[in-house]
């Protein structure tokens, strides 16, 4: 069958598309374990550029707010091009919901000083939990550190836990399964995340990946390395894989050939697309929790839909008080007639 009549069947919303995205997702080994319960997750989020960004930025985390999540995050654009509008986001979060939320900070191209200011901030509106990252030298910059400023990531986590208001504050910091694109080596990467989860960071959060693998793997020479923090595994529902596709070649996450064979054709098909993405992102963390994972990181791409059905499908949904319809005018002037 060619691309185009793939298309043609996808488009068409018929019975034909869900058939073949069965026999796409039937080309995968599928645990048979369930799903354990007790499984936590958390949202990450991306700044908003427009008014029309922020509007939906607003509306993801209205949407997975029901969801409970341990906390969410709102991260930098590439080189930290992202700060100020980073900055607003998290504030704004933090005011205007009850999430628990994480700012990002990073280090490159500022002073302690300046740093320091950033947590104040944050502190000041009320988030005390902080995702600490060395971060990107500017564009045309090879490193990126500035005089009075923190070498890197564990020099920062060092700087935080040094301030006098440390016992409130957590730290999470990065981890790199498929090691650091600018690592000298995997064991180089592996002693640098030691350096700072042994500096003072709660936790890592990794970069994410989608051999489950890597993962596994990377969690065994950690474990080793007498690292004893949480690592919990970043996921990434493909929203759009030949963006993601992208993204990964410039991060050095490694895309298995099964996956560029179970998406082609699909993007002019976006509901078998999400089902396939989300079926996918699912059977992931499923995965992961055979061998004992609780914890996942979801890189929402401030798209909820995507998100929302892959922690239902591993059994995180609304509480009951959340799923309930709000009354309609009638309903709620006849309970008052009755009261």
């Amino acid at each position: 069958m060619s691309a185009n009549s793939n298309n043609t069947n996808l488009n068409s919303g018929s019975v034909d598309g869900i058939v073949e995205a069965g026999e796409r997702l039937a080309r995968r080994p599928w645990p048979t374990t369930p799903i354990r319960s007790g499984i936590e997750v958390s949202f990450e989020f991306f700044p908003p550029a427009t008014d029309t960004g922020a509007a939906t930025l607003a509306r993801c985390a209205d949407e997975l707010a029901p969801l409970g999540p341990n906390f969410v995050s709102v991260t930098y654009g590439a080189g930290g091009t992202t700060q100020d509008r980073t900055h607003q986001a998290v504030s704004r979060l933090a005011r205007e919901t009850e999430l628990n939320v994480a700012g990002h900070l990073t280090c490159v191209g500022a002073t302690k000083s300046q740093v320091g200011e950033v947590i104040d901030d944050y502190v000041a509106g009320g988030v005390s939990h902080i995702v600490a990252l060395r971060g990107d030298a500017p564009e045309g910059q090879t490193d990126g550190t500035v005089s009075g400023g923190y070498a890197d990531a564990a020099d920062l986590v060092a700087g935080i836990r040094r301030r006098h208001d440390a016992d409130g504050i957590e730290i999470s910091v990065g981890a790199y399964p498929e090691t650091h694109p600018k690592a000298a080596s995997p064991q180089a990467d592996l002693d640098n995340l030691k350096k700072k989860l042994d500096a003072g960071a709660d936790r890592a959060i990794t970069q994410f990946f989608f051999d489950t693998e890597v993962f596994l793997r990377f969690l065994e020479r950690a474990r080793a390395a007498g690292i004893t923090a949480p690592i919990i595994p970043g996921i990434m529902p493909v929203t759009n894989f030949a963006n993601i596709t992208r993204f990964s070649s410039r991060c050095g996450t490694d895309i298995p050939d099964w996956m560029h064979d179970l998406f082609a054709g699909l993007d002019d098909a976006p509901e078998v697309h999400q089902l396939v993405s989300a079926t996918v992102a699912a059977e992931q963390c499923r995965r992961l929790a055979e061998h004992g994972v609780t914890n996942f990181h979801f890189y929402t791409m401030n798209k909820p839909e995507l998100t929302a059905a892959t922690c239902r499908i591993l059994g995180v949904k609304p509480a009951a008080k959340d799923l309930a319809k709000p009354e309609s005018a009638p309903q709620l002037q006849q309970r008052q007639r009755v009261s």
